[in-house]
This record gives C-alpha cells, sequence and structure tokens, in this order.
C-alpha cells in the first residue's frame, strides 16, 4: 500500500505544478487530430449547406409565401396548403395518376429484373455483354430522346400500330391521345428500364450459396420449390432495396410525361404526374410559392412510404442473421 500512496501523492505534486491555464482545450487537440478528415470532408459540407440544405429550407420558407419571381415573397402563412387540400381539384387528379403509374410500374419492373436476373444467372456465355445491353435503357430512359421515340413509336400511324396492323390485322388506336392508354404507355416505358434494379438483383443471386440448392435437390425439391424457398427468402433484402429506391423514383418521375404530353399532362390529365403539375405551377404560373408547398407534400409523402416501408420490412426481410 505505501508504494502506491507515494505514486499518488507524486502524481498530485505533477497536477499541481502545471497550469490549468496553458492546458490545450479538447476542441484544439481534436481538431489537430482530425484536422485533414474535416479538410478532406469540406467540399461535401459545402455542397450539402449550399446546394442541399440551404434550399431546401428557403423552399421551405417560400411554401408560406404567395411568390411569383418578379415582386418579393408575400408572407400567407399556411394558405397554400389549405388550398391544395380544399380547393385544387388538379392536385386530387395528379396524385390518383401518380399512385397509379407507381403501383403498376413498380412491381412489375421488379418482377421483370428479376426474371431477367434470374435468366441471367444460369451461366450464360458473353455475360458481361447481355448485361451492358440489357442496363443500357436504365441509362438512356430518362431522357428527352428516348421519350420523343417512344412518342413516334406509340402515335397513331407509329411503329406499334404498323407492327399490330401487318401482323395481326389489328388496327391499334392513338395510345398518346387515347386518355385509356396514354398512361399504360408510360408504365411501358418505365418497365423497359429494368436493367439497374436487374444488375443488383444479379449481384444478389451471385451471393446465395450453392450448396443450399444441393442440398435441396438431393431431398427432391423441385425448382419451383426452390424458388419459393430458398430464393426468394434469401433474397428480400435487395427486393427491399430495390423496392424502395424504385418507388421514389417513380414519384419523381417527369421527363417521359413531359415530353409525351407536350407538357400538358393530357389527354384529360390522364398524364398529368404530381412533378409535372408542379412545374405547371411554377413555371406555368409563376407561382412559385405554391410550387414549394407542393415540392413539401411531394417530400412528406416520399418520407411516409419509406418510413412504412422500414418498419414493415422486419416482417418480411430476412437477414443472415
Amino acid at each position: 500500500m505505501a508504494p502506491q500512496a507515494s505514486s499518488m501523492v507524486g502524481a498530485s505534486r505533477v497536477n499541481q505544478t502545471v497550469p490549468y491555464g496553458i492546458r490545450t482545450p479538447r476542441w484544439r487537440s481534436a481538431l489537430s487530430r482530425n484536422g485533414p478528415g474535416y479538410l478532406f470532408l469540406l467540399p461535401w459540407f459545402v455542397g450539402f449547406l449550399g446546394l442541399t440544405l440551404g434550399p431546401a429550407l428557403i423552399s421551405l420558407w417560400l411554401s408560406l409565401t404567395d411568390y411569383n419571381l418578379l415582386q418579393a415573397p408575400n408572407f400567407v402563412g399556411l394558405a397554400n396548403y389549405v388550398r391544395i387540400a380544399t380547393a385544387d381539384g388538379k392536385f386530387i387528379a395528379s396524385m390518383q395518376v401518380t399512385l397509379l403509374y407507381v403501383i403498376l410500374s413498380v412491381p412489375l419492373k421488379l418482377v421483370f429484373a428479376l426474371l431477367v436476373a434470374l435468366a441471367l444467372n444460369r451461366g450464360i456465355r458473353g455475360l458481361p455483354v447481355y448485361r451492358a445491353i440489357f442496363y443500357l435503357p436504365s441509362l438512356l430512359g430518362s431522357s428527352v430522346a428516348i421519350a420523343v421515340v417512344w412518342r413516334q413509336l406509340f402515335d397513331g400511324d407509329g411503329l406499334v400500330n404498323v407492327a399490330l396492323w401487318n401482323l395481326f390485322g389489328i388496327e391499334g388506336p392513338s395510345w398518346i391521345s387515347n386518355p385509356d392508354y396514354s398512361l399504360y404507355t408510360l408504365v411501358v416505358l418505365a418497365i423497359w428500364q429494368f436493367g439497374s434494379p436487374m444488375i443488383i438483383f444479379l449481384a444478389g443471386l451471385r451471393q446465395i450459396p450453392t450448396d443450399m440448392y444441393e442440398a435441396a435437390s438431393l431431398d427432391g425439391a423441385s425448382k419451383l420449390r426452390m424458388f419459393f424457398k430458398i430464393t426468394l427468402p434469401l433474397l428480400t433484402p435487395v427486393i427491399f432495396f430495390n423496392a424502395v429506391v424504385q418507388t421514389i423514383d417513380a414519384f419523381k418521375a417527369f421527363t417521359p410525361a413531359y415530353v409525351i404530353s407536350s407538357g400538358t399532362g393530357g389527354p384529360i390529365n390522364s398524364t398529368l404526374f404530381y412533378t409535372l403539375y408542379l412545374y405547371q405551377e411554377a413555371f406555368g404560373f409563376f407561382r412559385m410559392g405554391y410550387a414549394a408547398a407542393l415540392a413539401w407534400i411531394l417530400v412528406v409523402i416520399i418520407a411516409l412510404f419509406t418510413a412504412f416501408s422500414f418498419l414493415s420490412s422486419r416482417y418480411w426481410v430476412h437477414y443472415d442473421d
């Protein structure tokens, strides 16, 4: 005990001889240790504050104003949100079109992407070439050029109707100008852009151990049973990721509806996506404050969907642990 007591006394004397005023502050020592890391993160912080957080806060403030780009914003409180909820029929119409588009396009795209990924996972030759070919529509599908080509394909005298007449003798309608079919042409365009989820599905399939299939085959399980009992359960994290990402992208779809309908959302608002209606309010009628309120409602809708997806994932998404 005596040596311990003497060491404690010595340590206390050392602490007494070091004046408190010349000690290095905690923040300064942390900055000296982590300074290079903060320096490398500085461009990200500048971009986040200047291009993401700052504009978002300004948009939130503009949603509480009446602003037309020519005059100073006039604060109106929650008047824009009240009008959206009570007196805007086009808001309801655009939400119905967008929800129908999301409900149809996302599941069909994921199913088609999974089927193609299963076919490519069978070990065919030239797999990198096929992956590149199938991924190409995801890179080009949201461009203006592809939307123009799509409008020409599904026009009254377009290639689709020409093929229907020459092959089957069927006189097809004008898919773009008919409100009963116009939205479905955009759904087909969305399904055609299956390359991105397909690549992710293919990567998930490559991670499933082959010995599980071998054991199931020895037990007499069929291919269909192995798909539902092995492939799908082990692929649920990838399905969950693709579903969330593709649904958010579907809510934000804009270019195809704008180009195919020439910015009108017609015919009879059948392709009036929510983002297209937001664009019309902002740059067609210069109601920037009202458009900002519409944008924040879309943010809330996407956030609620994402939160619901994560809360429900515990019941159907299976991880290794």
